[in-house]
């Protein structure tokens, strides 16, 4: 944990630092808008790209999956997904609307004075999860 709690510039100018980011492992960079986001390019998993807010409360993290409309028998995915939850180390299976249309998306969530360490693992273990998700997961629903 940190003394200080974490703002979108001041993570990203410590994972500029940081020896992953040294190792071309991910790539931060800050997309200013109404509440900036850190786009965290996961360049060991296929150049993933990886969502992370940075609240009052929280630092949250996530990556896109796939549509939601292209999910043979939606409801019985969704239906496994619940109950598989608690299987999948560090994330969350969720639904997150991107211009309109539904996309399956992966996240975590970290307190605001998470260590800079454990802030690279849970992007890490995000990644790999995503991956796993995208690849087993897809393919067991499949039409």
């Amino acid at each position: 944990m940190t003394d200080i709690a974490w703002t979108v510039r001041t993570l990203k100018t410590a994972l500029d630092g940081c020896d992953a980011v040294k190792a071309d492992e991910f790539t931060p960079r800050v997309v200013e808008g109404t509440d900036p986001v850190l786009l965290v390019t996961m360049h060991h998993h296929g150049d993933l790209e990886a969502f992370v807010n940075v609240s009052e409360e929280q630092i949250a993290a996530s990556v896109l999956l796939w549509p939601c409309d292209e999910q043979a028998d939606r409801a019985a995915f969704n239906e496994f997904l619940l109950k598989a939850q608690k299987l999948v180390p560090l994330s969350n299976f969720g639904i997150a609307t991107v211009d309109g249309r539904d996309f399956y998306e992966l996240f975590g969530e970290l307190a605001t004075t998470t260590s800079l360490e454990t802030i690279v693992i849970e992007l890490r273990a995000l990644a790999t999860n995503a991956i796993d998700a995208a690849t087993d997961l897809r393919q067991s629903f499949a039409a």
